[in-house]
């Protein structure tokens, strides 16, 4: 090549790098008000107080240092749509014989006898309703949570302690995301805490900050937003995991779940569960003996699973045996949705598939 040529090369070049560094991380420069404005475009032009919703998601993006790319933003805003059209305590129908069946079964498994329950809703509120005429006339699941904390605090000692425990409602807020799972990931919330962690994840704020930390808020390399979807019904890394047992399924010729469970709960090294068995079966293959492969499974539920020694030879036997291409690295976990508040069959599919949908349509606003 030619002094000429390689002057010439070199702006090329240089441009090429700038365009591909552009490309990945230009959005994460754009400045706060660029931020806000993108949010306000894309929130629904009907939405009451636009200017709160953007304020809270930016807020969130920037306490947990997200990249607000437009992608992330519209991934939000799908999931803020799919779970609660943009209500911050989306009402629920039939709410109230909902949650007294619920306290019910939550109380059978501690065996807490029926007509103890029964007893206690009787009671009288300083409304004069019986808790259980105040329960059927509840509407959201922060109005639910709330009177449930107020009949543990006014019953009588024995009614109280029988209930203590057993509030129904798990999920809240305008994308729906469990208490505990907030609970567990309150360190940082930028805000100052009125009253306790579930109390705010029924709150506009809350309840972004924490589903926002559940849908974005660990890595996954994935290359389709629908398996983070998934992740966000079936838990963080879920997608990852049902691949992985496709793969095992193929390495060791036994059928299994793709649900993303790796680990059975309870299971033990006497009695392993349906994935962990399947790869003891072929632990020559693998190279690993019983101990080993229950350590790296062990893993399944963080980011660092894909590089233990299991993760690359399972997919390493499972390539070779497929069908000449590699094995898909993420899927959607198969399960079936089940939940009190749930009146027809669905599943995670049905899920991710619609908060695509609308992160489809988000992108292209």
């Amino acid at each position: 090549m030619s002094p000429v040529q390689r002057r010439h090369r070199i702006p090329a070049l240089l441009a090429l790098c700038l365009g591909i560094a552009c490309f990945s991380g230009c959005e994460s420069q754009r400045t706060p008000e660029q931020v806000h404005a993108e949010l306000l475009r894309k929130l629904p032009a009907t939405l009451h107080d636009r200017d709160g919703w953007a304020r809270d998601i930016q807020t969130a993006f920037t306490a947990q240092d997200i990249d607000p790319s437009t992608s992330n933003l519209c991934a939000v805003l799908a999931v803020v749509e799919q779970e609660s059209t943009y209500r911050a305590d989306p009402p629920v129908p039939g709410l109230g014989g909902i949650a007294i069946g619920e306290i019910k079964r939550r109380a059978a498994a501690k065996r807490v006898p029926e007509f103890a329950i029964d007893a206690a809703l009787k009671l009288r509120a300083p409304d004069g309703r019986t808790y259980a005429e105040r329960l059927q006339a509840l509407r959201s699941e922060r109005e639910m949570s709330e009177l449930f904390e107020e009949m543990v605090a006014r019953l009588p000692l024995g009614s109280g302690k029988l209930l203590a425990g057993l509030n129904p409602v798990r999920t809240g807020g305008p994308m729906q995301v469990r208490v505990d799972f907030a609970e567990r990931h309150a360190r940082g919330y930028p805000y100052t805490v009125e009253g306790s962690i579930r109390h705010e994840v029924f709150s506009r704020r809350g309840g972004l900050y924490f589903g926002i930390k559940h849908l974005l808020g660990y890595p996954a390399d994935y290359d389709k937003p629908l398996h983070r979807f998934a992740d966000f019904n079936a838990g963080w890394h879920a997608s990852r995991n049902a691949a992985f047992q496709q793969a095992a399924a193929i390495a060791s010729g036994k059928k299994l779940v793709r649900d993303g469970d790796l680990l059975t709960p309870g299971a033990s090294m006497q009695k392993p569960g349906a994935t962990e068995a399947a790869l003891r079966s072929i632990d020559m293959l693998l190279g690993m003996d019983a101990a080993a492969i229950r350590a790296d499974l062990k893993r399944g539920n963080s980011a660092g699973f894909d590089e233990t020694a299991l993760y690359r030879a399972v997919f390493a036997i499972a390539d070779r045996k497929g069908s000449g291409k590699p094995v898909a690295r993420a899927r959607v976990p198969d399960i079936a949705l089940e939940s009190p508040k749930i009146t027809r069959p669905l599943t995670t599919a049905w899920f991710a598939g619609r908060v695509e949908s609308r992160w489809n349509a988000c992108m292209k606003r």
